[in-house]
């Protein structure tokens, strides 16, 4: 049996952070990365933009060029899952059969694309973004004339998807269950106002509508029918309803967690020398007033392996990161700094028909935190008032001509 001081599981932003932050904290010990993708650690994010828009090629996605891994000595077993876990053997089992032992173990598999549990869920033509091979199979299928597309999902996924199947000439209805886009993570502000721009741009967005089922021809999708009894047809369906994270194995052999895996400030489970980074792990999170939560997000991935690594090389540091998001779509470049959830208040700073503007969340007239539409100043700015836990004037932040800045 094949045994390393530390085995990775999962290649993404995480699993490729960890093995980079191990190095350079001067671990010296073996290294293996597990990866179901059977390609070298990539970034997910551009899969749903740039890469699905033709702009940027696949090696461009690459987090390090293959042979990095080499010079690293970063063992990589690709297009392999770790099916079970024996804690106290401290050993894994591969999805082929084979046994690997560990010394510590950083899960970092995020999660698995959240299917529709409705019937027509497995037909031909429905598509997941999660992987590089997800986004071929779609680009393939454009390729086909196949341009009637049906997106599930106004979460950012679904309404980066849509914007660059717009771009690419598609016909795209979005189908939204909620009454409005980005419900679940921003203020009604921002959520008209994407609303407005993908109308604008030719999206047929349904909104406060379900999806019934999916029709097909025994074979391939061909329509979607919505919970008001309309059918509406299509060559495929992209669906973007978020993920189930993939903690499958852990939970089997003991660990804790209802939503993902629970870990501490350490990003340590409850299982002895067991690790969890990433999308799957949920943690108490300082800038959500203490809560439990998972983060989805390339900036919280490398953040927590980074804070793993540095406990295995007995420095540790607790994970206090600042949390920060971004999202591209058509000429829009949103930037997003702290958490919302728990506001009382929101401000709106500057206006929305100019295309350049913020939305500020309040909580006892504290910034819990900003939005910022082309508006990089104010993320910037917005980012120190948040961090610094600053008391602000509602009416001072309202006006657009001030920098924020000047409220610190």
């Amino acid at each position: 049996m094949t045994s390393y001081d530390v085995i990775i599981v999962g290649a993404g932003h995480g699993g490729a952070q960890a093995a980079i932050a191990l190095r350079q904290q001067g671990f010296t010990g073996s290294i293996a990365m597990i990866g179901r993708d059977p390609l070298p650690p990539y970034e997910r994010p551009p899969l749903s933009k740039e890469y699905l828009s033709g702009d940027k090629p696949f090696e461009r996605l690459l987090i390090r060029p293959e042979a990095f891994w080499t010079e690293k000595e970063v063992t990589l077993h690709l297009g392999k899952a770790v099916t079970r876990i024996d804690p106290e053997a401290h050993q894994v089992t591969l999805s082929g059969g084979e046994t690997m032992g560990y010394g510590k173990l950083i899960w970092s598999a995020g999660g698995n694309a959240r299917r529709l549990s409705c019937s027509g869920g497995n037909l031909e033509g429905v598509h997941a973004v999660r992987d590089k091979a997800d986004v071929d199979t779609l680009m393939a299928e454009l390729a086909e004339g196949r341009r009637r597309i049906v997106v599930i999902g106004g979460g950012y996924i679904g309404l980066e998807a849509a914007a660059v199947l717009r771009k690419l000439g598609c016909e795209v209805v979005l189908i939204e269950s909620l009454d409005r886009v980005l419900s679940r993570v921003a203020g009604e502000d921002l959520s008209r106002f994407y609303e407005a721009e993908h109308r604008a741009q030719g999206v047929d967005l349904r909104l406060g509508v379900g999806v019934e089922c999916l029709q097909g021809d025994g074979t391939r999708v061909t329509g979607v029918e919505l919970t008001n009894g309309e059918v509406v047809p299509c060559d495929a369906v992209v669906v973007g309803i978020g993920i189930v994270p993939a903690v499958g194995p852990l939970i089997d052999a003991g660990a804790a967690g209802a939503n993902g895996v629970d870990v501490d400030e350490f990003c340590h489970t409850s299982l002895p020398d067991i690790y969890a980074i990433g999308d799957c792990a949920a943690h108490a999170n300082g800038h959500a007033g203490g809560a439990v939560i998972r983060l989805e997000s390339v900036q919280n991935a490398n953040d927590m392996a980074t804070t793993a690594a540095r406990s295995i090389c007995g420095a540790p540091v607790p994970y206090e990161a600042f949390p920060w998001f971004w999202s591209n779509q058509y000429d829009l470049r949103l930037q997003t700094a702290g958490i919302s959830s728990g506001h009382d208040a929101t401000v709106l700073r500057g206006d929305p028909a100019e295309r350049s503007f913020s939305v500020v969340y309040l909580k006892d007239g504290r910034i819990l935190a900003i939005d910022a539409v082309n508006r990089t100043k104010d993320y910037v700015q917005g980012r120190k008032l948040i961090e610094a836990r600053t008391q602000v004037d509602a009416g001072e932040v309202a006006d657009a001509e001030r920098p924020l800045k000047e409220l610190m």
